[in-house]
């Protein structure tokens, strides 16, 4: 005998829905988003024909403060905005790079928060005149404050936790030091990345395993915009490798996903990266995995630039390349990303106490590209993530197709 099982459809649905939630998130468009709010129409439009909405796509964690209609129309004082030449400055400084919903803001101490914006990795923003301060009075109003403008709280638009946060503002910031007339075209850099580090004489692991993987092409790629800064293991950082980290056994996609690790989808000069005001840093992996995910916490240490990936901290030893919006660094250890190497710290010094430089020469990554299929731009690890959705989604149709019907007795 059979007992005929029945699951509501609502349950079934909002679970998948939650499930696959992250890939979702992972493709929103800021624009798309905006365009249901037709009070925003204006701001929406300065953010696609400025392109700065494209920079924002591949963005995991932002908070944008959007301006109504309202407060953008031109007066004979106020000319619309759209006519100053740099006017994507102005809108890079309302992109806020980390998620901030109206109970964080609230919970501001009196001090205030400096916040890093999309206009401070630039490089254009002298020290911290590309962030945002923000401060909460006795009464709840949150102020947004440049060195030169002030605007206030309207209310949040739209949340999408812990991804998106659109703030409504009631006038546009402008950041110090800008001038609204100047032009910021520049010719396109077209910067050969594997070539530059092998001219740079102490790159050339890492070149070779860019080149070999494919993912050079991406960094190259995200040239334009917002730019790339990349963190790049010197030859002793790889021969430094103790042999329980089993680099080399590590599968094709995931090496790729520890190159992406050392690469953030922004421009930061070295001074930027040494007044960095928020420390914890998305990577380009953190863009194909999650929010939250493969993050590198940097910070000035001991009159140097640090960066700890959880598990192992190196340090910036040298600018190999700098000039906007390409910045190559160079650093002391190969970044371990604790998704793939455990929790734990771990010791690459060389345990008796010898110079790197004098020790075991760097291992051979000179891999044949045929291991490694070359990734669309920014698509293999959608892709994969997308695949596992996929076949989880399978067995769980699968499990409930089985019970909904029959469960045996």
């Amino acid at each position: 005998m059979a007992i005929p099982i029945s699951i509501p459809n609502f349950t079934l649905a909002t679970f998948l829905y939650f499930l696959l939630l992250p890939s979702s998130i992972s493709s929103l468009n800021i624009t798309l988003i905006l365009s249901s709010y037709p009070s925003f129409s204006d701001f929406n439009s300065l953010l696609s024909s400025t392109g700065v909405a494209a920079d924002l796509a591949a963005r995991s964690s932002l908070t944008l403060l959007a301006v109504p209609n309202s407060f953008l129309r031109p007066t004979s004082a106020s000319p619309h905005p759209s006519s100053a030449p740099n006017i994507a400055d102005v809108l890079r400084y309302h992109v806020l790079l980390e998620y901030l919903s109206l109970p964080d803001l609230r919970r501001i101490p009196p001090t205030g928060k400096l916040v890093a914006t999309l206009f401070q990795t630039t490089g254009r923003a002298a020290a911290n005149s590309g962030a945002v301060n923000i401060t909460v009075d006795s009464i709840n109003t949150v102020t947004f404050h440049s060195p030169t403008s002030n605007a206030t709280l309207i209310s949040p638009i739209k949340t999408l936790p812990y991804n998106i946060s659109i703030l409504s503002l009631n006038s546009l910031l402008i950041p110090s030091n800008l001038d609204l007339m100047a032009s910021e075209t520049r010719p396109p850099l077209g910067l050969n990345i594997t070539r530059t580090l092998i001219d740079g004489h102490d790159f050339n692991v890492a070149a070779a395993m860019l080149a070999a993987s494919g993912v050079v092409s991406e960094f190259e790629a995200d040239e334009g915009g917002a730019g790339i800064t990349m963190f790049v293991p010197t030859d002793a950082a790889f021969a430094d490798l103790p042999p329980s980290v089993k680099f080399q056994s590590l599968p094709a996609d995931r090496k790729a996903a520890v190159l992406r690790f050392h690469v953030l989808h922004s421009y930061y000069p070295l001074g930027s990266l040494e007044s960095i005001v928020n420390p914890v840093q998305p990577t380009l992996a953190t863009e194909q995995n999650g929010a939250g995910s493969f993050t590198l916490n940097i910070s000035r240490v001991n009159g140097s630039v640090g960066i700890d990936t959880g598990i192992v901290q190196a340090s910036v030893t040298q600018t190999v390349f700098d000039q906007n919006p390409v910045a190559i660094f160079g650093v002391s250890k190969v970044l371990l990303p604790p998704e793939f190497f455990g929790r734990n710290p771990i010791e690459l010094n060389k345990p008796n106490g010898s110079p790197i430089m004098g020790g075991a020469p760097p291992p051979d990554f000179a891999l044949s590209p045929e291991n490694y299929g070359p990734p669309n731009h920014l698509s293999a690890g959608r892709g994969n993530a997308a695949a596992g959705g996929v076949g989880i989604l399978s067995v769980l149709l699968g499990l409930w197709c089985t019970v909904i019907f029959y469960y045996p007795v």
